[in-house]
C-alpha cells in the first residue's frame, strides 16, 4: 500500500507542479503532500481524515497540526501559513517548506505556547484575527526538525 501511495503522489506532485506553471495558481494538494512527506520523514503517525485541530501524532501521543507551504527561489516577502486555530486541541505546529516540485526542503516545529504567543501578540489583522503568521515568523518561534542540524 505504502509503494502505491507514493507512486501515486509523485503523479500527483507532478501534476500540481505542472498546473502551477501553467496558470499561476496552486492545485490544492499541498497540505496533503506535506502531511505525507512529514509522516514519512520524521515516523509520524497521521490522525483519521478531518480531524480537528492536528494532523498527525508524534512520541509520547504528542497531537501535531501540519501546515505546508511550496516557495521558488525567490518568494515574494510575507508569506505565510495556514490558519492556526486556538480552539482545537493541539500541541504543536510542523511547518512543511517544499519548492516548486513539492520535495521538502525544510521542517520546522513550534510549541503550542510560542505560537499561542505570536498568534495573540498585538499588531497584525492576519496574525490576530485569521491565525496566519508569516514563514519569517514561524522559523524565528520553531526549531528546525528537519534537514537534522549537524551537531
Amino acid at each position: 500500500m505504502q509503494e502505491e501511495v507514493e507512486e501515486i503522489l509523485a503523479t500527483v506532485k507532478k501534476l500540481a507542479s505542472r498546473y502551477k506553471k501553467i496558470t499561476g495558481k496552486p492545485l490544492g494538494v499541498t497540505g496533503e503532500v506535506a502531511e505525507y512527506n512529514a509522516a514519512t520523514l520524521l515516523g509520524l503517525e497521521l490522525a483519521e481524515a478531518r480531524t480537528a485541530g492536528y494532523d498527525a501524532v508524534g512520541s509520547g501521543g504528542r497531537k501535531i497540526q501540519i501546515k505546508g507551504r511550496c516557495l521558488s527561489d525567490n518568494p515574494k516577502p510575507g508569506q505565510r501559513l495556514g490558519s492556526i486555530r486556538l480552539e482545537h486541541e493541539w500541541d504543536s505546529v510542523l511547518f512543511v517548506l517544499m519548492n516548486e516540485d513539492y520535495e521538502v526542503v525544510e521542517m520546522w516545529e513550534a510549541d503550542r505556547p510560542d505560537v499561542e504567543a505570536a498568534l495573540l501578540h498585538p499588531g497584525s489583522k492576519a496574525r490576530n484575527e485569521r491565525g496566519a503568521l508569516s514563514v519569517n515568523k514561524f522559523k524565528q518561534i520553531g526549531e528546525k526538525l528537519w534537514p537534522a542540524q549537524m551537531a
